[in-house]
This record gives C-alpha cells, structure tokens and sequence, in this order.
C-alpha cells in the first residue's frame, strides 16, 4: 500500500478571488485595477464606487473568503488531508502574484487551484487562468522557479454546492407571508456577461447559443426546483435571469435583468419572487447591492413580496465538496479513476481547459489548461 497522501500530489491548495476594497481610501485604487487597460476616467471610477460607499467603502468579499479559508482548513484537518491553503485575489490584497512568491518560497512545488467562480465563461475560468500565467511569468522574471498550477474542475453541479442553494431556497420561501408563498415564483440569477462571450463560453465545439455558461446555469436550476418541488410538494415555476450589467449600451448583453424581470412577473399577477444568486459563491457586492438593495427596493416600489435565497458562502457542505475535488484530481493525476460527483443532465466537468475554450478577444497565455505555458 503507498504511504502516498491522499493529495498526491499536491502539496498546497490556492484559493482565488476578485478581492475587494477594505475601506473608502481603496475603493477608487480597487477599481483601477479591475478595469486597468480600459482607459476609464478616475472621476467615472468615483461615480461606480458609489455602489461601495454605501456600505462604508468596504466589499465583504474579503471577510467571506477569511470564512472560506477557515472552513476549508477545518475540513481539511478534521479528515486528516495535510494540505496548507493559501489565499490570493486578483484585484486586491492579498495579490494572487504575492500569494505565488510564498508558495514557491515554502517550497510549494504542485498546487491546486480553487476559484471563486462556478461556472464556465471567459471572466469566471479563463480570465483567472491569465491571472495565474502572468503571475507565474512573474516569479519566473524574479529568477524564482514558479509551482506547476492546476485548477480544479467546475463546481457549478457539485452536490455540496447545489444541495446548500437549493436549502437556501426552501428557507427564503418560509420568509414569505404564508398567503403568497405557494405561489411564489423563483428568480434564478447570474451576472450577465456580453453574449459573444456566452456563446464562445467552454470548449469550442459546445459553443453557439449561450454556450456553456448558460447551459449551466439552466441545469443548476432545474435541478434546484425539482429538488425544492420534492420538498415542498409545490411546483414554483422559474426563470434564469441575470444582473450586474456593467458594458456599453450597445453591446449585446444577457437578458432579462433582474429588475425588468420583477415588474414583469407583478404585471403578471405573480404574487410573490424568490431570488436566487446561484451565480455567486458568495454574499460579496454585487449581491448585497444589485438584489438586497437595488432589486429589493424595486419590488417594494411595485408592492412585490420578495425574499432572497441566501449563496453558499462557508457551508461546511461545500468545504467538504471542496476536498472531495482535491482528492478526486489527485487520484486522477496518479492514473486512478475516482467516483466524480455531479447533479443535474451535464455530469462532471473537465479537469483541463482545452484549447479555444472560453475565449479571449486577444489572445493572451493562461494556465492551467491544455494550452498552458507552464504544464
């Protein structure tokens, strides 16, 4: 029998994030740096961070990723996986690039990538891939010789991913006034990204209407109402719609928001909305705002009960789906062929992005996949 650990062989697991303001004074500095390269006048920098001031300059990403962290390492401990993990973002301290330097500096020589992002698309997959080659190419300038990086698969369907939304779900309904909760309709919702960049989402031959981002979405909320439907013995009819709209008016951009998408459904005579973000791993920004407050405030206007599901965040579910990827990537790089769990019509993704999936405008280097410099 190997003396092998179970996560042979990886030696480190990096969490990676977007990253988030921790006070007004970084608010303005955040924004450059997501949108450095776009040529975004600092005065319209200081109209967007309008979103964060509301809530004292701080983005609670941060906090929600110090609990994931927390999580992780008490799963991990608690099922003996001997596997330190480290936490970098791409935006903000603690920098991605930074985080990379320790690692290599520990002698970290094969790490484990898990992202804050689901679901495949250019800004959810791909774009940290890029992160991850230029940080890589960074070290390897310092003269330092960067870790080999894999990033794990799309978690999206993973049971303890899906079963603490679809939990979530069944609590929001009970918040409901018992007269409109049985016919309340469930609003499904995901960040819209430009439709180019869904219809060239995930490897190249599934892609056209939507692509690979959509049709997950679809898949995880189907599987969330049929599984809220056999709890409840209630059909609560649904629909995927999207918010956080962020492009120029003329670019083509997923639809219906979510905002459009509560006036219809009152026009209607829906007599009550549950909003899911299934879309986000976590309570950051654009949920606090864009639904506890944006939404939420539209639905008061029309006279529209709501009630919004709460994400999955640091559920110890999701921890431990966590390192059942890690365990089930290694044992797949020693040549083994593990159980690989999934719900819903789509199965288990890839392990490896292949060539032409998700898409860059311009093509840049990314790790971690099938055309990575750095395998």
């Amino acid at each position: 029998m190997s003396d092998q650990p179970a996560h042979a062989p990886y030696d480190a697991l990096l969490l990676l994030s977007f990253g988030g303001p921790e006070g007004p004074d970084d608010v303005v500095p955040f924004l450059e740096n997501v949108t450095r390269g776009r040529g975004i006048p600092r005065e319209r920098l200081k109209e967007v961070g309008q979103h964060y001031f509301l809530f004292g300059g701080v983005s609670p990403i941060n906090d929600q990723n110090r609990a994931l962290l927390g999580a992780l390492r008490k799963e991990f401990a608690e099922h003996g996986t001997d596997l330190p993990v480290y936490w970098g973002n791409r935006n903000w301290a603690p920098y991605l690039t930074d985080t990379l330097r320790e690692i290599a500096a520990d002698g970290r020589r094969r790490v484990l990538t898990l992202a804050t992002s689901a679901y495949a698309s250019y800004s959810g997959c791909r774009q940290y891939r890029e992160n991850l080659a230029d940080a890589l190419a960074a070290l390897e300038a310092e003269g330092m010789t960067p870790p080999r990086v894999d990033k794990l698969r799309h978690y999206f369907n993973h049971p303890g991913f899906v079963r603490p939304m679809a939990d979530a779900v069944l609590a929001a309904l009970a918040e409901l006034p018992e007269a409109v909760r049985e016919g309340a309709h469930l609003a499904f919702t995901t960040h819209s990204i430009p439709v180019a960049a869904a219809d060239t989402s995930g490897p190249a031959e599934g892609h056209g209407d939507g692509g690979a981002y959509v049709a997950q979405h679809l898949d995880v909320a189907r599987t969330i109402a049929e599984t809220v439907r056999e709890e409840t013995g209630r059909d609560h009819p649904w629909q995927l719609v999207y918010q956080s709209r962020s492009g120029a008016p003329h670019i083509p951009w997923l639809e219906p928001d979510i905002c459009d998408h509560l006036e219809a459904a009152h026009a209607a005579g829906v007599p009550a909305v549950v909003m899911v973000p299934i879309g986000f791993v976590s309570d950051h920004m654009e949920v606090k705002y864009d639904l506890d407050t944006e939404a939420t405030a539209k639905a008061a206007e029309l006279g529209l009960p709501v009630a919004r599901a709460a994400t999955v965040g640091a559920d110890p579910r999701f921890a431990a789906a966590v390192r059942e990827l890690v365990l089930e990537r290694a044992a797949t790089e020693r040549g083994e062929r593990p159980e690989r769990c999934a719900l819903g019509a789509l199965g288990p993704s890839h392990d490896l992005c292949p060539a032409g999936c998700c898409p860059a405008r311009a093509p840049r280097p990314a790790a971690a996949g099938a055309d990575s410099p750095y395998a």
